[in-house]
């Protein structure tokens, strides 16, 4: 009878550490820094699908994810980061937080993409591209008889005062990419000029990206900071809004992914990394509407997707911009001299 029981016992502890395992196994941790829901989720679903592991998401702005990914450091509890600019997943790749991986899907991606991968020493990959742009909505506009403003230097304009909303660069960032981009417009002391002026017009820094554009659509505010398909995605839902591309030219996002270090489920992380960068997994935007420029060489555009030739870009230096020295500079000299008693205060 002893012996019975002994034997059952340790089929009943083998047969549940072997589940356990399993259940380990079967598991990822996602960090998403897409301000929309529907694409974070539509790619757990999606790996999920796939591949049968179950998929948890949080999701936060990227300098929020960035600030949680740097606390964990010596405890990571996420496996993978997933969208949000590259400039952010650099820092955090220079301080040491990002995991080395290789995809054997790399060739398959846009040079532009690549080259984010050869950067970061292979520690972070471009998923998406996004456009740095404004959205307004037309029906303020027609209301108030505002003037649609077709340069940066227009928003200075007394008649958008209290119109205009920008995002934080020190936890969004969309916020930190207007931030860099209008320093290599301008040069750095004119653009901070620039800011200090506008600053008057300004009635809030939200703390996320996708702050702005939702307070367009509401008709919250007239203005706002955003990325090109931000404005194109609340055009299809039929919202009364339009994108300005300003007239000296606008910088551009390369949306990454990278694998956390110490990642608990590293395999699956690593299967993840791979699936994200197909063109099935990168349709999955697309097909929620959601029209960032895909990485993958073999997505079929549609024709919401913006063609790179038509728009003024900068040559964004993402090297310098997404250094830990630089970006910390930037936003320390940001919250000083701009943050500091501004709008966020008012």
């Amino acid at each position: 009878m002893i012996r019975h029981f002994a034997s059952v016992f340790a089929l009943f502890v083998t047969t549940s550490l072997f589940v356990t395992a399993a259940s380990a196994q079967g598991t990822l941790a996602i960090y998403c820094s897409s301000p929309n829901t529907s694409w974070c989720q539509g790619m757990a679903i999606g790996f999920e699908k796939t591949t049968g592991i179950k998929v948890s998401v949080t999701q936060k702005a990227t300098g929020e994810l960035f600030a949680q990914i740097k606390a964990e450091g010596a405890n990571p509890k996420g496996d993978l980061w997933w969208a949000g600019p590259g400039d952010a997943f650099l820092q955090a790749a220079e301080e040491g937080l990002l995991a080395t991986y290789k995809s054997p899907n790399l060739p398959q991606l846009q040079d532009w993409a690549q080259r984010e991968a050869e950067l970061s020493k292979y520690r972070v990959v471009g998923v998406y591209g996004g456009i740095l742009a404004l959205g307004y909505n037309t029906e303020l506009f027609d209301k108030k008889k505002l003037p649609v403003p077709k340069c940066w230097k227009d928003l200075l304009n007394p008649a958008y005062k209290g119109e205009v909303m920008l995002s934080n660069p020190n936890s969004s960032g969309t916020g930190y990419l207007m931030l860099a981009s209008l320093v290599q417009i301008f040069g750095e002391d004119e653009a901070f000029r620039y800011m200090k002026a506008l600053n008057a017009n300004v009635n809030q820094y939200a703390r996320s990206g996708i702050g702005p554009m939702s307070a367009v659509i509401r008709g919250e505010t007239a203005i706002g900071s955003t990325v090109l398909h931000g404005v194109i995605n609340e055009i299809v839902r039929g919202f009364p809004v339009k994108p300005i591309l300003p007239c000296e030219g606008v910088g551009y996002e390369v949306g990454s992914m990278a694998i956390i270090k110490g990642a608990r489920h590293l395999d699956n992380a690593k299967k993840f990394f791979d699936w994200a960068l197909t063109r099935e997994a990168q349709q999955i935007g697309l097909d929620l509407k959601e029209y960032a420029i895909p990485t993958n060489r073999n997505v079929v555009l549609p024709p919401q997707v913006p063609n790179l030739t038509d728009i003024k870009l900068i040559s964004y230096d993402t090297a310098k911009f997404g250094s830990m020295v630089e970006r910390k500079r930037l936003l320390a000299r940001w919250e000083r001299e701009i943050n500091t008693g501004s709008a966020a205060a008012k």
